[in-house]
């Protein structure tokens, strides 16, 4: 497997730059520069490093975030201050040029997408360097903080735990909403090996399901957003052109430089505040479009666990996009904790509407 894939799939199975580099420099891969002087590359354009297995995270960092290993062609994120001043400025990402398909992909969209959605959830180490399956994935479904996994030496394998980070023994904000790793685990493999099994027997028409429930406000919400930014985008020129007419009609004397520095002073306030907005909508619009790929992700992991019938890290953080926690509750003299699992693509797909699509499914059988 080449190193930029590999690096792809020991992400999602949840570990970070560090510990990629680790396990790089362990299994004695090449580093780049050192890869390129062993086939004499001209690429090679640094001194050969002392230990050629010596991975730096930032080398790992910008693998992970290259879009280019999936095939597209990726232009134009750079520009210069002037014709005059050549110094490079990076431009932001919904301003680059990015072609599909112009070259021989490393790894498939729907993968680097995920891995991009999971590098957003840093995965804080434990001391005794165990992890769970769910680190990153965790949180509390009263403040939405993460729920850290704590594990120790003193605690046996099924007594450790996830607890609120906003809960600090009883000092924060939030309670302490926790719950033991084994049972999330026995909760969390019950729901996908039902998810699964629906899949599996009826997945067109989990497909259509999912689809109508998506696109009964998804289409609507597409065409508002954009309409929204086309009309803040026009505002944002249209300011500009207010901002020249003041300045003309400054130094024409038309109007005073104490009115014309308060006006532009207005204008430029309104004009920081629409294009962060726009910035925020493109984003969510963004999210939007991007469902369709997650819905594949989803289905090619849930296939992986149908193959082996056992939750691993690559299949979980493909198929999770989010486990919420509630807090625990009396219920006929027992604790009971309320687990929402947040699918990749679909949202919250639980028992009951799992049931509710089988009986639908039923029903609509000839």
């Amino acid at each position: 497997m080449k190193k930029r894939e590999l690096n792809k799939h020991l992400c999602l199975e949840g570990k970070g730059p560090e510990q990629i580099a680790r396990l790089l420099q362990k299994e004695k891969v090449l580093t780049p520069t050192a890869y390129y002087y062993s086939v004499g590359s001209s690429s090679a354009n640094r001194p050969m490093p002392s230990d050629p297995y010596l991975w730096k995270d930032s080398t790992i960092d910008a693998i992970l975030s290259n879009r280019k290993y999936t095939g597209c062609m990726v232009n134009l994120k750079t520009t210069t201050v002037s014709y005059k001043v050549h110094k490079l400025i990076r431009k932001p990402e919904e301003e680059w040029s990015i072609v599909p398909n112009a070259q021989e992909a490393i790894i498939d969209e729907n993968t680097w997408l995920r891995v991009q959605e999971l590098r957003k959830n840093k995965r804080r180490p434990t001391a005794t360097g165990k992890t769970s399956l769910f680190s990153g994935l965790v949180f509390c479904a009263d403040c939405g903080s993460k729920l850290h996994f704590c594990a120790a030496k003193s605690l046996k394998a099924n007594q450790e735990f996830f607890r609120c980070a906003n809960y600090k023994s009883g000092r924060g904000e939030c309670t302490i909403h926790y719950i033991r790793n084994v049972a999330l685990e026995q909760i969390v493999s019950v729901a996908v090996s039902d998810l699964a099994d629906f899949v599996a027997c009826h997945e067109s028409f989990f497909l259509q399901m999912i689809g109508k429930q998506q696109s009964a406000g998804k289409d609507q919400n597409i065409r508002s957003i954009k309409s929204d930014i086309a009309a803040r985008k026009h505002r944002i020129d249209e300011i500009d052109r207010l901002i020249a007419k003041l300045y003309e009609d400054n130094f024409a004397g038309k109007l005073s430089d104490e009115r014309y520095s308060r006006m532009a002073a207005k204008y430029e306030e309104e004009q920081a505040e629409l294009l962060q907005s726009v910035s925020t909508k493109e984003k969510e619009l963004a999210e939007l479009e991007r469902e369709s790929v997650d819905i594949r992700l989803l289905l090619a992991g849930l296939r992986e666990y149908s193959s082996m019938e056992t939750l691993t890290p690559e299949v979980v953080n493909k198929i999770i996009k989010r486990i919420e926690v509630h807090n625990s509750e009396m219920l006929n003299g027992h604790k009971r904790v309320g687990v929402d699992i947040h699918f990749t693509g679909v949202g919250l797909v639980g028992l009951a509407t799992i049931k509710k699509m089988l009986a639908i499914a039923e029903s609509s059988r000839p």
